[in-house]
């Protein structure tokens, strides 16, 4: 069942400056002139129930304008969308009850009053029967660790435990698509690492759709099984990571622990990128040398009680693709 359907969705801003050839003092009599910007082009894609993606691409790609329009908050110029059976503009309210919502630079608790406070009030506003709105909320309640934090007002929180109880604030309402805006954004290592683990359990237990924005590479790879990534408003990317990863990028990381004191490789294709005692670090084109003659010459060259092939992280993925872009 596709969960979101987008075909063709633009959205285009007006905005008006002053006649950039007017300076001085002249500039504050000059006319205004209008500027159309296209902040979303040509768009289409479609997710299904229960898929975690990612939609990702550089400060001002279009990517919350894009969300924004998925929920109905902003109208697009024209094209089509279908979220959940409704249209998200048109349907507005229909499909509130259907989206959970989490941004990480804003809460949606009520800062002066207790979190358990919060989560009654948005049962009131969401006309959760008392039942089943208690059953969700101890189900998740438990799922994210918050019991001790029920008490507390959201001001008294790190923000770790602010976020936890934020995605449990989206979650009472039972939505079937929660919207994922830098979720882990300020969270130290543990926290982040916690909340992925909580967001990977909950979409295997309810086959929630997520739809994930996020700078940090690591909450795409430990979170999502696709990446769809926009550039100027326009679709540039749209696969699995391991498609990603395999299509852009052909460089593995080899790391060796060997008997040789001290270590030295060379082979076309292959670099070293960090030489130790007993250790070696090989990034390795494998377009140029395939990676098994590469590995047979590292086993036939050393004595190695230790051998492991990485991929490159997401990040150099992207900027790989970026720079192809840029340099087409």
């Amino acid at each position: 069942m596709s969960m979101i359907e987008v075909a063709d969705l633009e959205r285009t801003f007006t905005r008006t400056k002053r006649d950039p050839a007017v300076t001085g003092w002249r500039r504050h009599f000059a006319a205004k002139v209008k500027e159309t910007h296209r902040a979303v082009a040509d768009l289409s894609f479609t997710i299904e129930a229960g898929e975690k993606v990612a939609f990702i691409g550089p400060n001002g790609a279009g990517k919350s304008t894009t969300l924004k329009m998925l929920c109905g908050i902003l109208h697009p110029t024209s094209g089509r969308a279908v979220v959940h059976g409704f249209v998200p503009w048109v349907e507005t309210r229909q499909l509130a009850y259907k989206l959970g919502i989490v941004f990480g630079q804003r809460s949606q608790l009520w800062q002066q009053v207790p979190v358990a406070d919060s989560f009654d009030l948005l049962a009131r506003i969401y006309r959760l029967e008392d039942g089943a709105y208690r059953d969700q909320r101890d189900r998740l309640v438990a799922m994210f660790d918050i019991a001790g934090l029920l008490r507390q007002t959201p001001r008294t929180l790190s923000l770790g435990q602010r976020m936890r109880c934020d995605i449990v604030a989206s979650l009472l309402h039972r939505p079937s698509i929660l919207f994922l805006d830098e979720p882990t954004i300020g969270l130290d290592v543990t926290a982040k690492a916690l909340l992925r683990d909580h967001l990977n359990a909950l979409a295997s237990r309810d086959n929630t759709t997520i739809i994930l924005t996020s700078h940090d590479t690591g909450d795409i790879e430990s979170i999502c099984d696709r990446v769809i990534l926009i550039d100027h408003g326009q679709k540039v990317i749209d696969g699995t990571l391991a498609q990603l990863k395999r299509d852009y990028l052909g460089r593995k990381t080899i790391r060796l622990a060997t008997a040789e004191p001290s270590p030295g490789f060379t082979m076309p294709g292959v670099e070293i990128v960090e030489q130790g005692p007993h250790t070696l670090l090989l990034s390795a084109d494998a377009k140029i040398t395939p990676l098994d003659k590469i590995i047979a010459a590292c086993l036939a060259q050393f004595q190695v009680t230790d051998l492991s092939v990485e991929d490159l992280p997401l990040e150099e993925v992207i900027k790989t693709i970026y720079a192809n872009r840029r340099a087409a």
